[in-house]
């Protein structure tokens, strides 16, 4: 398990910082064409490294459910949908809501994978949602606002569209290595983004103030951390890697206090202690 849990930390490190950047790239660049150019970007830098390596292969039959998974789920309706919330909510929310998968992960990998969850990792992932609430702050969301309540409708379904990605590659785990298969399903995530990009926002594109955070995420943070997260939620049971995953979320909250300035109060310290205990106990269980 450890091995995973080290692949997890680096995700935590990438993913946890790419909320604050994407957030301040959107001061130069609308949503959707970022998001298209990331995917774009980090399909383009896995063909050529695996390229050089002469690993470049065309998926197997057998490997076709998990990128169809990967590529529309995880890296087509996710990016779509959180790029599109994180223009709309904080980006310490976005990190949140969007990572928090214990809701649909746990459930759905005892009814569809046929799990068994002790009764401590139940307890962690009563704990992590509590404590995910807690760094929400509902009780500090304007409910009034209807594009605020849409951001939120937003990322609670890209968490299900992650999840999704996590059951097909655990369900139906591929033969080829994820490795290989990443240049293929970020190339159909981005597929999915680019006529959305064209068709909502037909004058929108990525201004020079927001290239280097676009480079940034689409060389290095994008293919490092979603080969990261996808190996671990392979090797990881349900309950743990859905615990895990709020890490990022928490490192994401802390990053956007400290370089967007998003304020950091008791909620923010008790949300991210409850994680941190619920993360604990996870392991131990």
């Amino acid at each position: 398990m450890w091995p995973a849990i080290r692949l997890l930390l680096v995700a935590i490190l990438l993913f946890g910082g790419a909320w604050p950047v994407t957030k301040a790239a959107l001061a130069d660049a609308t949503p959707l064409w970022f998001g298209t150019s990331r995917a774009g970007l980090a399909a383009l830098v896995a063909f050529l490294l695996l390229a050089v390596l002469g690993r470049l292969r065309l998926p197997r039959r057998e490997d076709m459910r998990a990128v169809l998974g990967l590529g529309i789920f995880q890296l087509g309706l996710f990016f779509v949908l959180t790029h599109l919330a994180v223009a709309l909510v904080p980006a310490g929310r976005t990190a949140v809501l969007s990572n928090v998968v214990a809701y649909w992960l746990i459930p759905l990998s005892v009814l569809l994978l046929g799990e068994r969850v002790s009764p401590a990792r139940w307890a962690a992932a009563g704990i992590s949602l509590a404590g995910a609430a807690v760094l929400i702050g509902p009780w500090a969301v304007d409910w009034g606002n209807t594009q605020v309540v849409l951001g939120h409708i937003m990322l609670v379904t890209a968490s299900l569209a992650w999840v999704i990605a996590i059951i097909a590659t655990r369900r139906w785990p591929p033969r080829t290595p994820i490795i290989q298969l990443l240049p293929w399903c970020f190339a159909l995530g981005t597929l999915v983004l680019a006529p959305l990009a064209l068709l909502l926002e037909p004058d929108g594109g990525i201004g020079r103030g927001a290239w280097t955070h676009m480079l940034f995420i689409g060389l290095f943070a994008a293919p490092v951390g979603t080969f990261c997260v996808i190996e671990a939620s392979r090797r990881l049971p349900g309950a743990v890697a859905s615990v895990w995953f709020l890490l990022i979320p928490a490192f994401g909250v802390l990053v956007s206090a400290l370089w967007l300035g998003e304020p950091i109060g008791w909620d923010v310290i008790l949300g991210g202690v409850l994680v941190v205990v619920s993360v604990l106990i996870a392991a131990r269980g």
